[in-house]
């Protein structure tokens, strides 16, 4: 195994919890639920207009300074971007043009803000072009005629926003630690959930598939390849949960010791599930955190038998010659 140094603290990080804020999923799931249908449309945006990457990587969105973004999406000779702004409550609509429009993100029918967005990207000679109708949920009503999702809650999805900044801020030191195939941190807008997956360089089965209102060969690109993936989903646990899958699952997996005291593996979900409130109460929720995503991780890596001392790798390599 590839000594790694100490992936647990970092010069300058609070161990208070202080920015972890508290966020309970009861008190708005009617806004989560809203916000989902909302991210899937700006999300199916940049699937339409961007070139595909493996395992749809580049449909994914990106948590920023201010929500989560699209980030450059090719058109043309130039480029756009959508990023839904949660300190100000806009979505901002840009083209390397020059031209700009926004669309309100304040409590409306999903209906509503399709139209909206749709009419922004025409300002910017943009054609949204999607397929527009929700995957990866039960029942998948289609944007234009969806008047059941129209709460918007500013505290709360500013509050989400900020479980997303600490968990993207985490992840992405763990991330550092892998110097063999590993996505971005990103944000999927089907299960509205942020990730982190790590490859081990073979190929996998082909999955099932099964996701409700999605096709089973979008799973089987998704999965394609063996891999180790963890995140963040605002459901789960009262305030959301962190997870840690394998796939293939390999024999052993489900009974790895994890840390820390309070992940638990769920035979329902066949994935480690580690409650958002564990994390933020703890003395030291960075740790507590990492000891959860470097033990998930090992359970797959070990089990699974992957070549970790090609594949792991000390971020600090190099800081004595900077």
């Amino acid at each position: 195994m590839t000594s790694l140094g100490d992936p647990m603290t970092a010069p300058g990080e609070s161990v208070t919890g202080a920015a972890w804020p508290a966020l309970r999923v009861d008190d708005w799931t009617p806004t989560r639920d809203t916000l989902h249908m909302w991210v899937q449309i700006v999300g199916k945006v940049r699937l339409v207009h961007a070139p595909l990457v493996n395992h749809w990587w580049q449909s994914t969105l990106y948590v920023s300074p201010r929500g989560l973004t699209t980030s450059a999406i090719p058109h043309g000779d130039g480029a756009f971007d959508l990023e839904f702004d949660f300190v100000e409550h806009q979505l901002l609509a840009r083209s390397s043009s020059g031209r700009t429009r926004t669309v309100a993100l304040e409590p409306k029918p999903t209906a509503q803000f399709y139209e909206q967005v749709v009419a922004a990207l025409g300002g910017l000679g943009v054609r949204a072009g999607i397929r527009a109708t929700p995957n990866e949920v039960e029942p998948a009503i289609p944007f234009a005629k969806d008047h059941q999702h129209a709460s918007y809650d500013p505290q709360a999805v500013n509050a989400f926003w900020r479980q997303l900044l600490q968990a993207h801020r985490v992840l992405g030191r763990f991330r550092s630690h892998f110097v063999g195939k590993v996505s971005p941190v990103h944000f999927f807008w089907g299960a509205m959930d942020l990730a982190c997956t790590r490859f081990s360089g073979r190929g996998a089965p082909t999955h099932p598939g099964g996701a409700p209102n999605c096709g089973d060969w979008v799973m089987a690109e998704g999965y394609s390849r063996e891999l180790s993936s963890c995140g963040f989903w605002p459901g789960g646990g009262e305030e959301g949960a962190f997870y840690a899958y394998a796939y293939p699952e390999p024999d052993g997996f489900a009974g790895h010791p994890v840390q820390p005291q309070g992940a638990r593996y769920s035979t329902e979900n066949r994935q480690y599930l580690l409650p958002y409130e564990v994390v933020r109460r703890a003395a030291d929720p960075d740790r507590a955190l990492m000891d959860f995503l470097q033990s998930t991780y090992a359970a797959a890596a070990e089990h699974g038998r992957w070549d970790r001392a090609a594949l792991e790798q000390d971020p600090a390599r190099w800081d004595h010659l900077r």
